[in-house]
């Protein structure tokens, strides 16, 4: 889903740094929740943005790291962070924002995450794990930087809408799919399944009784 080149397309381009937008937004929420300085929003904007595409890339030896190789992936999260740090009263008084630009970023990296895998010679099951890898990384390091529970361990459905989106896109591109219909449905699958379980408050399973001895 590449261009001649060998970089990404103008369309997977556009959705890696959407999805870097919207999730530094998210980090950048909860560091002004948190009460911390101008310095600690855009470290937790930039962490959470750009953290789970440096660990893919790193993963699938895409180095450099498009974060460090491309100004655009500096650039992003910086003014999605200082945008929260200015704007945050008026993103504040919307209900669930938080949770909005994280399920959205979440929807935007598992697919990129899964079509990167798939260029760098990844099989169609790795592909989709690394599609999971790349939506959930920022937010496991937003929630420990924030010293919160990283929402993945909890009982919310998390990791399992950015594998059915991964999923979605792996099996599209690999039925020859125009772009369109590999992105848009599989980031739409994701981020409807995410709220819809936020929404129903389905959870995962939890372990039934005492674990003490």
């Amino acid at each position: 889903m590449g261009d001649p080149t060998g970089g990404p397309s103008t369309l997977l381009l556009v959705l890696d740094l959407s999805g870097i937008f919207v999730f530094a937004i998210s980090g950048g929420l909860v560091a002004v929740r948190k009460q911390l300085d101008i310095f600690g929003v855009l470290v937790l904007a930039g962490t959470t943005g750009l953290g789970g595409g440096f660990l893919r890339d790193v993963l699938i030896d895409a180095t450099p790291p498009a974060a460090l190789a491309d100004w655009r992936y500096l650039l992003v999260p910086v003014a999605a962070g200082l945008l929260t740090f200015v704007f945050h009263p008026m993103l504040g008084r919307l209900e669930r924002v938080t949770t909005v630009f994280d399920a959205a970023g979440l929807g935007l990296f598992c697919v990129t995450g899964a079509l990167k895998a798939l260029d760098f010679g990844l099989g169609p099951v790795p592909a989709a794990l690394m599609g999971m890898v790349t939506g959930i990384g920022g937010g496991i390091a937003r929630d420990l930087l924030a010293g919160r529970v990283p929402v993945i361990f909890s009982s919310e459905l998390y990791a399992t809408p950015a594998l059915l989106g991964a999923t979605w896109a792996v099996v599209a591109a690999g039925l020859g799919a125009p772009e369109w219909a590999v992105t848009f449905p599989g980031v739409a699958l994701c981020f409807g399944f995410r709220m819809l379980a936020l929404l129903r408050n389905w959870r995962a399973p939890l372990p039934s009784g005492s674990a003490s001895v």
